[in-house]
């Protein structure tokens, strides 16, 4: 089988204080948009994962698919085989989620494969245990995230919205975003992203772009100061909202319609090393053939 598995940006990000097992409070508003990996998926005596194009990923145990069928192999019991080939079209160390959503795809495609009969909300719980992002993934759509990501509220969104995603040459690891945070030491900021998710309900796109926030985009800016080129870039080609999607490095402006998003888009090209003009999604992972 063929799976697609979505990116995700973060429209929301208010990180809080670190708790006892290392991880950050969290809330954040994150909506599946339409570049997306490919996940094939075929039946084998052993598992097997390989990714195109070589060296776009690992291939050993950091990469999130290996967790996940992992994790799904001991939730589920199962001892089955899978031939794996991944092929990346999401940039790694973007904040775009390609690692969680890759292993999202894996937890859907296996479950179907080996007739596990895991239900949809099982498998997110499985995993939380992953990565911080893979709950989310999992769902798809538009939804509020707490907790370290595992708390999910999905949202109303009245049309689809049309973004232009912006990446740097220069790539970003989350975890030294996130200890760059810590050594800032700023007070967590009161969060309170319900006015976001009326003006998602009501399609309002001029108080759905005021309200966009990632507290991880200072940080991130005092690790590479270069990344402040790609948000103004966005801003002067006249995005109604800008914002730096998780730990970063792609910035994402939102257009008012996909005509908008492409004028952006080619506005910005010479300016950035690439462009994408997406749209939001109401899903995750999806099965696109068998």
């Amino acid at each position: 089988m063929k799976l697609i598995a979505p990116a995700k940006i973060n429209l929301y990000l208010a990180v809080g204080a670190r708790r006892p097992d290392g991880l950050h409070e969290i809330e954040s508003v994150m909506q599946s948009v339409s570049v997306s990996d490919e996940l094939s998926i075929e039946p084998a005596e052993a598992v097997t994962f390989d990714v195109e194009p070589t060296g776009a990923a690992p291939e050993d145990e950091t990469n999130l698919v290996v967790r996940a069928v992992r994790a799904l192999a001991s939730a589920a019991g199962a001892s089955g085989g899978a031939s794996l080939r991944l092929t990346k079209s999401i940039p790694t160390g973007a904040g775009l989620g390609g690692g969680s959503s890759d292993a999202a795809a894996t937890l859907v495609g296996l479950n179907e494969l080996w007739r596990c009969g895991i239900s949809r909300k099982a498998l997110e719980k499985i995993g939380a245990g992953i990565g911080a992002d893979v709950p989310f993934c999992v769902r798809g759509g538009t939804a509020v995230a707490r907790g370290a990501g595992e708390a999910l509220a999905p949202l109303v969104v009245r049309s689809r919205l049309s973004w232009v995603i912006a990446m740097p040459s220069e790539s970003l690891a989350t975890a030294d975003v996130y200890a760059r945070f810590d050594e800032l030491g700023a007070a967590p900021a009161e969060s309170d992203p319900s006015g976001l998710a009326d003006a998602l309900a009501r399609g309002d796109l001029d108080r759905i772009g005021s309200s966009l926030r990632n507290d991880l985009a200072e940080p991130a800016l005092s690790l590479v100061p270069s990344l402040a080129s790609v948000r103004d870039a966005l801003a002067g080609a006249g995005v109604i909202g800008v914002v730096m999607s998780g730990s970063g490095s792609a910035w994402c402006g939102l257009a008012r319609d996909a005509a908008h998003a492409e004028e952006i888009a080619a506005a910005v090209r010479d300016r950035v090393d690439r462009t994408w003009a997406v749209t939001s999604l109401d899903r995750g992972p999806r099965i696109a053939e068998r």
